[in-house]
């Protein structure tokens, strides 16, 4: 009977030694276990903040090597993981994944509160912050806090002034992706947002969504000192600087004020000379949108504004309107001295 619990003994060391060796390496912080070297050293890594592996372009350092494989791709372009139904390439094979449930309606990640499912655990952690409230990602020079990382790194570009998507046709740099793409649309003329009603096309959702209150016929914003409703709150919010006499948006050079954004943009043009809105035949280039639009009808030979009563017609709104006063006597300049 004892030479048999010696033996059973026996076993339950060997086995307990077995299992020790199948994870002989262990963390002494976090007491985490690992059966490969490689793997303990890389988990070391967490507790000091060594990053030997460093970018030799813009010398972002990683952990780990296969993060830098990954953030290498940002400068070379390569997207070696492709979409096999709609050919669209990504830099990370777990992109590749997630957008495959966008082709498999796939939603594997359910939000336990509100039953919303996402077919990325990433886009759930950062919905869950809706209910929990929490805002994790703080800026470290105004304390402005995010729940979404991404909307910190484009917060802190306020206070670095880093513009980092530049425009390779005019060098127009921008703070923010998105801002770039909508801005290449000036150039390419594309205008992939259609009104299905009247199927008017527009390079920014924002406009086809005010264009479509054109056929509903809503103006829900009423300015109460004349009266005037407006479909557009910007609108509407512009329409009562007439009122009030506000001009928040000052030229930084020259300290002239506006009262719409848009003109100060069009203004510091001519202390920047830049010059973005390019003519695609004659390569022409103008400070304002509508210049161009003008000047291409000299190629077009289209001369929208008519007369109503002589019949003569003009490519330029402003020539139109002088020619108008032959008609009507109308002299608008007239000095009273």
């Amino acid at each position: 009977m004892n030479e048999q619990l010696h033996v059973h003994s026996a076993e339950c060391r060997h086995n307990s030694d077995t299992h020790r060796g199948e994870r002989p390496n262990t963390c002494d912080v976090c007491n985490k276990a690992f059966r490969d070297k490689s793997h303990f050293i890389t988990h070391q890594r967490i507790h000091s903040g060594e990053r030997p592996f460093v970018c030799d372009v813009c010398n972002k350092a990683f952990n780990v090597k296969s993060h830098l494989i990954t953030h290498q791709r940002i400068h070379s372009g390569e997207r070696p993981f492709v979409c096999d139904i709609c050919n669209k390439a990504f830099s990370v094979k777990s992109n590749l994944i997630t957008h495959q449930r966008i082709h498999s309606g796939e939603h594997p990640f359910m939000c336990d509160i509100c039953n919303k499912a996402f077919h990325d655990k990433s886009h759930l952690i950062t919905h869950q912050r809706i209910h929990s409230g929490e805002r994790p990602f703080v800026c470290d020079i105004c304390n402005k806090a995010f729940s979404v990382k991404s909307c910190l790194i484009r917060h802190q570009r306020i206070h670095s002034g880093e513009r980092p998507f530049v425009c390779d046709i005019c060098n127009k740099a921008f703070s923010v992706n998105c801002n770039l793409v909508r801005h290449q649309r000036i150039h390419s003329g594309e205008r992939p947002f259609v009104c299905d009603i009247c199927n008017k096309a527009f390079n920014l959702r924002s406009c086809l969504i005010r264009h479509k209150l054109i056929h509903i016929g809503e103006r829900p914003y009423t300015c109460d000192v004349c009266n005037k409703a407006f479909r557009d709150k910007s609108h509407f919010i512009k329409h009562q600087r007439i009122h009030n006499g506000e001009s928040p948006f000052v030229c930084d050079i020259c300290n002239k004020a506006f009262s719409v954004k848009s003109h100060l943009i069009t203004h510091q043009r001519i202390h920047s000379g830049e010059r973005p809105f390019v003519c695609d035949i004659c390569n022409k280039a103008f400070s304002v949108k509508s210049n161009l639009i003008t000047h291409q009808r000299i190629h077009s030979g289209e001369h929208p504004f008519v007369c109503d009563i002589c019949n003569k017609a003009f490519r330029d709104k402003s020539h139109f309107i002088k020619h108008q006063r032959i008609h009507s006597g109308e002299r608008p300049f007239v000095c009273d001295m």
